[in-house]
């Protein structure tokens, strides 16, 4: 009985090395894929993301940055792959399953890190003028994809 846990146990260890190494070639292994993965483009690629893709390159007011300047945490490394791999695999299976929402809207600690983003970029400026307790993007309307082009704050 012991030497069937043993087995049981030797199998699922062999089994985790394998899929931390091929986990570790596809993160790494191919030349230039991770750069790839974080390009705008990849991201409108398959995300369903091509008005939003349309509206940030044409009038976004942060068109010249990529959608995970904003999008993931930069606080650590370990936390922006962590966030980029589950975000990532959840795009995937909404969209190979056929279950994308009509209205795309951001998650709540996708809100988090895009607010955390514009403090971070913004620092000079928030630290002097705002008010950190409301969300960016209530002002700075023009910031949402869908709303982006020449408007006014509040």
């Amino acid at each position: 009985m012991a030497l069937k846990g043993f087995l049981k146990l030797k199998y699922l260890l062999v089994a985790g090395v394998v899929l931390a190494a091929v986990g570790l070639f596809l993160a790494f292994g191919p030349p230039h894929l991770m750069a790839k993965t974080e390009t705008p483009e990849f991201c409108a690629s398959c995300h369903v993301m091509q008005s939003e893709y349309e509206a940030w390159s044409h009038q976004g007011a942060h068109r010249r940055e990529q959608c995970v300047s904003c999008h993931l945490p930069h606080d650590n490394v370990a936390w922006y792959y962590t966030w980029k791999s589950i975000d990532g695999m959840k795009d995937v299976v909404f969209f190979y399953s056929g279950q994308v929402p009509e209205r795309i809207e951001i998650s709540e600690h996708g809100q988090e890190f895009v607010q955390d983003n514009c403090i971070r970029c913004h620092a000079a400026t928030v630290d002097r003028m705002m008010n950190k307790d409301r969300k960016c993007w209530d002002c700075h309307r023009q910031l949402q994809h869908k709303l982006t082009g020449p408007r006014m704050t509040l």
